[in-house]
């Protein structure tokens, strides 16, 4: 499923075509992804301007004229592809098929070209909502979403607020979307190793009262961001269906320090990275070098 990294990055992909754009007209190739589309949904958003092209966590944000937002998540295999309509210009990402594309907006650009901006989805676990803009944060998906890692106000402080008496794993806690908003399997990973702290670790012990725990959460907080920073810098990671809107792939996982690296020597001190499963997720991880 792609991360925060990748979904920033398709943001910053589309948004040099999208922001500003109206919308011509919009074609549904079937009722449902994960989800039903909205009720009316084409009636509801031709016409309207795309004002500009935000995220929150995972979600791509279509702020649109007339207080209207759509929400759209990539569930596992979501892409958007962009086409350009007059020089017949098409980016198909690797992969995927014309037969799974699900949702086709026509759009006119601030530059006046016509562009077609896609929606394609194999496994269909994507969806989309339209929401009022003005009550946008209130929205069901969105109201109870903690801290973006990439927020001035995540810091060591915050998780140790965050994981007073929290008796999970470290790595649960971090994956819980209410404490930190975006944030995946793939660069909690990467984070934990960087801040040398187990994923088994239990939660609370970054909260306790002394000058240790307070430096494992500063650790883990400014390790979070960094990683974070660096993956949206490379594109993201391209893995088996993450790719961007003009169909290149990002490069970060040829950074991985440990994710995917299952008995392969740690680059710190050279044991073999384990991998566990943790609520049915793959954990790698260093059991000499995290604790």
């Amino acid at each position: 499923m792609p991360e925060l990294p990748e979904v920033e990055t398709i943001r910053r992909g589309l948004e040099p075509v999208v922001a500003g754009a109206k919308i011509l007209s919009v074609t549904l190739n079937r009722r449902d992804l994960r989800f039903p589309f909205p009720e009316a949904f084409s009636e509801r958003i031709v016409g309207r301007t795309v004002l500009e092209l935000g995220r929150r966590a995972k979600y791509l944000l279509f702020h649109l004229s007339q207080d209207a937002t759509i929400l759209s998540h990539l569930g596992m295999s979501g892409s958007w592809r962009i086409e350009d309509e007059l020089l017949g210009k098409q980016y198909f990402p690797v992969g995927k098929l014309v037969a799974h594309d699900h949702f086709i907006m026509k759009i006119q650009a601030v530059s006046g070209q016509v562009y077609r901006l896609t929606y394609n989805d194999p496994r269909r676990f994507g969806f989309m909502h339209l929401a009022d803009t003005v009550r946008l944060y209130e929205h069901p998906l969105l109201k109870k979403l903690g801290l973006e890692p990439t927020s001035n106000a995540f810091s060591g402080p915050y998780l140790q607020k965050a994981f007073a008496n929290k008796k999970t794993s470290l790595k649960t806690a971090l994956l819980d979307q209410s404490i930190i908003a975006g944030l995946g399997n793939i660069y909690v990973c990467e984070a934990l190793w960087r801040s040398q702290l187990s994923p088994q670790r239990s939660a609370f012990t970054l909260a306790l009262k002394g000058v240790r725990a307070r430096e494992f959460a500063k650790c883990l907080a400014y390790n979070i961001r960094n990683v974070i920073a660096e993956a949206i810098f490379s594109g993201g990671s391209s893995l088996r269906d993450y790719v961007h809107a003009d169909g290149s792939l990002g490069y970060f996982q040829h950074s991985f320090s440990v994710y995917g690296r299952e008995g392969k020597d740690c680059l710190q001190c050279g044991t073999s990275i384990m991998r566990i499963l943790q609520s049915g997720r793959s954990s790698f991880y260093c059991p000499q070098c995290q604790k």
